[in-house]
């Protein structure tokens, strides 16, 4: 059975890591979001798991969209015409077999308490997926960071590319895109750089490999 999570405590967590940061975040997923839309068809039903203050979802351009997570905050910070999905993800999503053309998600999966929770999080995403559908997974890859990993108090499952794609393949996915050093490793340490260096580095793969901290990952549901 999927373990009983604390909404408030993921409120709480959330909004004393990212308070001073709401206003620099949303600028930074606007970036993001023009980069990630190379695989997402304008009219797609899109789905942002672990979607947070919904910055993606909000920003995404999308026939419909959903946003799923437990925190309470998600009712406040999900756009108009947004569709919230306050459920665990590893239990039967609220949705249709084959509702969805893309799923994202980023630095969720690290977050849920074991590997079985995240399969079985695997298993609803290719479910609700529509035959060649994509989901989209960005997340902190431990072979670069296994120190400061564990500076987060909500981190529990390590994950590299080569785990997650091994995972996203068990569950009969195919890999349309592997990169094990994508972006940097967090938003969280204070900084604040301009909009224009982050487009020269999504431009520019040359530097991933000596900034790059988070892996990419593309899987595809057979078509």
């Amino acid at each position: 059975m999927p373990e009983p999570v604390d909404r408030q405590d993921l409120q709480r967590i959330y909004s004393n890591r990212f308070k001073d940061k709401i206003e620099y975040r949303l600028r930074v997923w606007r970036v993001l979001v023009s980069y990630f839309s190379q695989w997402i068809p304008a009219n797609a039903a899109v789905l942002d798991l672990g979607a947070g203050y919904c910055e993606f979802i909000n920003s995404v351009m999308a026939g419909s969209k959903f946003a799923m997570d437990l925190n309470p905050d998600i009712r406040t910070r999900a756009a108009a015409g947004v569709q919230v999905l306050e459920q665990n993800c590893s239990e039967v999503w609220s949705l249709p077999s084959e509702a969805l053309d893309v799923v994202f998600t980023s630095n969720f999966l690290e977050h849920l308490p074991h590997k079985d929770a995240i399969r079985r999080t695997l298993l609803e995403v290719y479910r609700c997926l529509k035959p060649g559908g994509r989901f989209i997974a960005m997340g902190p890859n431990i072979k670069y960071v296994p120190g400061e990993y564990w500076d987060f108090f909500d981190h529990y499952v390590p994950l590299t590319e080569l785990s997650l794609a091994e995972g996203l393949s068990n569950c009969g996915f195919g890999i349309e895109r592997k990169v094990g050093r994508f972006l940097p490793y967090t938003m969280s340490d204070g900084r604040e750089h301009p909009m224009w260096m982050l487009r020269a580095y999504l431009a520019v793969p040359f530097f991933w490999p000596i900034f790059g901290k988070q892996f990419l990952i593309v899987g595809r549901k057979p078509a």
